[in-house]
């Protein structure tokens, strides 16, 4: 029976609640699970992105979630079984954040999922959903966002983490950031110059009905060269162009960092990329460089070193040369031209594109973090040649790993000095990653 009534499910909702299964009983990472359920489903492309909507709303959005369906249920969330909480968080996403859903499809398929379950329990996702369908817009309303705690609750993070962006931004920025965090990452492409043209490839992708717009810089005016903002539903990695390593999916964010070292010209250079992997830094610094240049990409993790090799060869990034070794070792083939400083970092300006990123995050970790970003930071420093130039990257938005961490570097090197200001990237006002960028250069 249990069968035939999953067989009742849409096959992305099916895929959904798969998703939010194995990131909550297995500790599964949303965007992994999601593409090996998707594969698994044979979903087609528009399957694909409803699956990936309700997967990644649903997780995003789940404390919110939560305080709607203990209001209607009338008691905790954590005292249901997973598979009726599943079940009424995709079913009140539906009802309360997707506007283009039927209320009548929202129940029905909810309810039909709580059936696959098994047991009784099905009456009351069907109960449940009932009220909040009717009382839930009302039960949003109440919702503010006057305190940390409040804006937490209505935009669905920990406390901690509204608390840290009340600090460092203000109220104000606080709240815009807060309230962007649910949205839909900026899909960009960059071109990899390496291998094709940007104007051919945006041509050739308009030929497919792919619609994309010159990247704006972030870090002055004008546009990035190679960077493409993509305008309509699109997967990259399905694409011919994809295959012939013409692409890469990477932020403006991301490619900033490297137009940031890269502002003098990058010739025949000898870079050092530091914890490189997946490898969009290393591969554009490789294009900047052209034929001439060296990079040197250093990872730690085999395994991710392995899949940079991989991209590397993609992109025909031959002057990339991978190492598999720890960034906050001394070089003994130093020094070098520019380096580039990207270390572990809390990821706190991603969880757009990251929706279970924010529950696994703990303020505990930063301490450790900017410890570790420092010992890196120093060791990518003293591999550096006198008049060259090192930036400091993270993906994160949070002062005790980006400007703490670079003035208690220059406090102790009085060799370096910062190359102009800092830039702290945010989603709400530059629609990209929140990256905090730093240049130094040694005198």
């Amino acid at each position: 029976m249990a069968t035939r009534t999953a067989s009742a499910v849409s096959p992305a909702r099916r895929v959904a609640a798969a998703v939010l299964r194995r990131v909550e009983r297995d500790g599964s990472y949303a965007d992994r699970a999601l593409a090996a359920e998707a594969t698994r489903a044979n979903l087609d492309s528009r399957e694909r992105a409803f699956a990936t909507q309700l997967a990644y709303g649903a997780v995003q959005r789940r404390r919110t979630l939560d305080h709607v369906i203990a209001a209607c249920a009338g008691r905790p969330v954590e005292q249901l079984d997973q598979p009726v909480r599943d079940a009424l968080r995709l079913g009140v996403l539906q009802l309360l954040f997707l506007g283009g859903v039927a209320s009548h499809a929202a129940v029905d398929q909810s309810v039909e999922l709580a059936k696959a379950g098994g047991g009784p329990a099905f009456k009351l996702v069907n109960a449940v959903l009932r009220r909040a369908g009717r009382d839930g817009p009302a039960l949003l309303a109440t919702l503010g966002d006057a305190t940390p705690h409040e804006a937490a609750v209505l935009h669905s993070v920990p406390d901690w983490i509204a608390e840290l962006w009340w600090d460092a931004l203000g109220p104000e920025d606080a709240r815009a950031l807060l309230a962007s965090v649910n949205e839909p990452a900026e899909s960009a492409l960059r071109v990899n110059t390496l291998v094709a043209d940007p104007g051919a490839v945006r041509a050739e992708l308009a030929e497919r009905g792919v619609e994309t717009r010159p990247a704006p810089a972030l870090l002055g005016d004008g546009e990035i060269p190679e960077g493409l903002v993509v305008e309509s539903q699109f997967d990259p990695s399905t694409d011919p162009l994809w295959g012939k390593g013409a692409l890469v999916a990477q932020s403006r964010a991301a490619m900033s960092a490297v137009l940031l070292l890269g502002a003098g010209g990058m010739d025949g250079m000898r870079v050092l990329d530091l914890c490189a992997a997946p490898g969009g830094k290393a591969t554009h610094l490789a294009a900047l460089g052209a034929a001439a240049g060296e990079v040197v990409a250093v990872e730690r993790n085999p395994r991710r070193a392995a899949e940079l090799r991989r991209t590397c060869g993609r992109l025909r990034a031959n002057n990339v040369r991978v190492e598999t070794g720890d960034a906050v070792e001394p070089r003994n083939d130093a020094p070098f031209d520019a380096v580039l400083v990207d270390p572990p970092c809390s990821g706190l300006g991603t969880l757009q594109g990251r929706p279970d990123l924010r529950w696994r995050a703990q303020p505990a970790a930063i301490t450790e973090l900017s410890a570790l970003q420092l010992r890196i930071l120093t060791a990518g420093a003293s591999a550096l040649k006198p008049g060259g130039t090192l930036v400091y990257a993270t993906c994160t938005i949070s002062p005790r790993e980006n400007e703490q961490v670079v003035q208690r570097f220059l406090a102790d090197h009085s060799g370096f000095a910062l190359d102009g200001r800092t830039h702290q990237l945010l989603p709400h006002r530059d629609h990209t990653d929140g990256f905090f960028l730093a240049r130094l250069r040694r005198a």
